[in-house]
């Protein structure tokens, strides 16, 4: 017999998430090299900045070699990384590193509006999919009270709200970078202001756009409750029982 699990697979799927760890390699990190160390006493501007942006380019790479899965996000912060190394390393104008930092979540927003015309729109895959609730539970109990259609209305409002979160984020981005980011590119002091930009992103946008995501997924789970009468551990994920054979 052999009780050994598939150690490939493992890597593969045993991707656990690690959010402090996140944060201080992408976020916390290379703000500080960017606001102590950029002056030419210490590493210098240029140095700095690739410093910096080695900590989160790293980091992503790993993520995406080492569980061999696509990931989306990680994919999006590599690139947002190097655009913004590009814009320090060749000294642009600073108005491109607002552009930048609005375009990602812009690009997303129009996505999700867009997927409302094709068969797949993007909430389905990020909050009404089986790995986060049971869908075919919740289906059964619409058809059955037919309520499908009505709930499928519910779902194209959530498509609209979850487009406006990320419209909100890049209209945010964009002023949070034309606010602090205004010294020339490949200075000490836009480095240090790229740094304080880094920081407030974090309370300014990523909170409160993560708290416009949950009061969607409340939005979704208000109309499932009311249509199906299920209580919110019946709609979680039931996981299989795994028996090990002798």
């Amino acid at each position: 017999m052999n009780h050994k699990p598939d150690s490939t697979m493992q890597t593969a799927t045993a991707h656990k998430p690690r959010p402090m760890l996140d944060l201080l390699l992408s976020l916390v990190l290379p703000s500080l090299i960017l606001m102590n160390f950029s002056g030419d006493e210490n590493l210098g501007a240029e140095t700095a900045l690739i410093v910096a942006l080695a900590f989160p380019l790293s980091w992503g790479l790993l993520e995406l070699l080492h569980y061999k899965k696509f990931n989306f996000i990680a994919l999006l912060g590599l690139i947002s990384v190097l655009l913004t190394g590009g814009i320090g390393l060749f000294q642009l104008d600073p108005q491109w590193l607002a552009i930048k930092e609005a375009a990602i979540p812009a690009l997303i927003g129009i996505a999700v509006l867009i997927s409302t015309r094709t068969p797949y729109p993007l909430i389905r895959t990020l909050l009404y999919n089986p790995a986060i609730i049971d869908v075919g539970k919740i289906k059964q109990k619409l058809e059955a009270r037919n309520y499908r259609v009505a709930f499928e209305l519910r779902l194209l409002n959530a498509t609209y709200l979850l487009s406006g979160t990320f419209l909100f984020s890049a209209t945010m981005n964009y002023m949070l970078a034309r606010w602090l980011v205004t010294s020339p590119a490949g200075s000490a002091a836009f480095n240090e202001e790229l740094g304080q930009m880094t920081l407030l992103s974090y309370p300014v946008i990523a909170i409160p756009s993560m708290l416009m995501m949950l009061s969607i997924f409340y939005y979704l789970w208000r109309s499932i409750h009311g249509m199906t009468g299920l209580t919110l551990v019946e709609i979680m994920p039931t996981k299989p029982d795994h028996h090990v054979s002798d």
